[in-house]
């Protein structure tokens, strides 16, 4: 155990990269897919289009900036996932 606090406790910070360790060991891919979709889920509900907008554009901006290279191998810019995702959105509320 890591003793990083003065009273020997071991810090928040190890304490949460030993329990992902643990749920890793425990759990599966579909594990997973299926939190990180509820977790989406949950977010739709309680953001508006302007949210996934704006998390893109900071998304697009910071990728851009990172190292310079626009190859994405063949994945989707944040930029444009977060207005993907708003469209979708805005789509699925006017039904």
């Amino acid at each position: 155990m890591a003793q990083n606090n003065q009273n020997g406790k071991m810090s928040r910070e190890e304490a949460g990269r030993k329990g992902g360790e643990a749920t890793s060991k425990n759990h599966d891919q579909e594990f997973y897919q299926e939190i990180g979709s509820k977790g989406g889920e949950a977010t739709s509900k309680s953001h508006d289009r302007e949210f996934y907008q704006e998390i893109g554009r900071e998304g697009g901006s910071a990728q851009g900036n990172s190292d310079g290279n626009d190859d994405q191998d063949g994945k989707m810019s944040r930029e444009e996932a977060g207005r993907k995702g708003g469209q979708a959105r805005s789509r699925n509320r006017k039904n």
